[in-house]
């Protein structure tokens, strides 16, 4: 520890207790201060916060992402109903295209064009479920098999199973969010194209209105937009600067809650506005929220220029 880090301690139901420390002024710190729901600015002095008879935070897409980055699965609730929609996949994970899919259609209920920003949540939240109990299911079955030679241990078996279920939670969030993002677009009736070259070879996620108009030099720069997409923004987000150089203001959506107030200044700095789901903007502190934009507020301007 160094002076200025913030020690959380939290007691879990089962009585064991969890110590984290994390740096001052960091993304991880700002996402548990809003999870235990303490005090922004902590001072030189403990702070408790009892969690439970009502108090306790709705488990919602936050929270399960913050849990997630401390190596803690929450129990799922509908669990049941979630083994029922994989149970044809077996033991084979399906194209992220069609559990996108099967995310979508599971919540009929759910429309991207009457409020965008819920419709994202909702559908990653889903197919995150989905995902995770396949995954269980899988990785269960390939421990039960073992992983021994006929001269002892499979050791290099296990670590690049390991290695192959951390890179595809971590390619398949990504790869997700980019599916449910292009869904939203289409219900809206926004003109766009995914993933198409721009120059020196850059692909950025999305580009509005499409491919053909930005390599028209005579379409104004001012009708043309691009949109990186990134679940976590980490330092990965200044990717993202480089992708599309006919446009001045980039724009990044991103569902990572609390992203630090350092990294988001200088994001401003380089012109990149930062577009986040609305129910995390809570997650952010009063002097970012001003500027965040919503992804309402980002289909709006799409239109607007179209």
């Amino acid at each position: 520890m160094k002076p200025g880090d913030v020690l959380f301690l939290a007691r879990k139901p089962d009585g064991h207790i969890l110590f984290i420390v994390t740096p001052d002024e960091s993304t991880i710190r700002n996402q548990l201060l809003w999870l235990f729901g303490l005090d922004e600015q902590i001072g030189m002095k403990f702070e408790s916060q009892e969690i439970g008879d009502g108090n306790d935070a709705e488990l919602d897409f936050a929270a399960r992402y913050i849990l997630d980055e401390l190596g803690i699965e929450p129990e799922e609730k509908e669990a049941d109903k979630l083994d029922g929609l994989i149970e044809k996949f077996g033991l084979k994970f399906p194209s992220t295209a069609v559990l996108s899919g099967l995310a979508r259609a599971s919540l009929p209920g759910v429309n991207a064009a009457d409020d965008p920003d819920e419709a994202l949540l909702l559908w990653m939240e889903r197919e995150e479920q989905l995902f995770r109990r396949l995954e269980r299911r899988i990785v269960a079955e390939r421990i039960a098999r073992g992983f021994t030679l006929d001269d002892g241990a499979d050791v290099d078996g296990f670590i690049a199973f390991s290695l192959s279920v951390q890179n595809r939670r971590k390619s398949r969030a990504g790869a997700a969010l980019e599916n449910h993002i292009a869904a939203a677009f289409e219900a809206n009736r926004i003109r766009f194209a995914h993933g198409v070259e721009t120059e020196n070879r850059n692909r950025p996620d999305f580009l509005f209105p499409g491919q053909v108009e930005y390599q028209d030099t005579a379409f104004p720069a001012a009708r043309l937009t691009m949109l990186g997409s990134k679940s976590t923004a980490k330092d990965r987000w200044r990717q993202v600067l480089s992708e599309a150089a006919r446009i001045e203001r980039k724009h990044l959506l991103t569902l990572e809650p609390g992203v630090s107030e350092n990294q988001t200044d200088e994001m401003r700095a380089k012109l990149l506005q930062l577009v986040v789901p609305r129910r995390l903007h809570q997650t952010y502190r009063l002097t970012q929220q001003s500027w965040l934009i919503d992804f309402a507020a980002f289909i709006l301007v799409v239109s607007d220029r179209q």
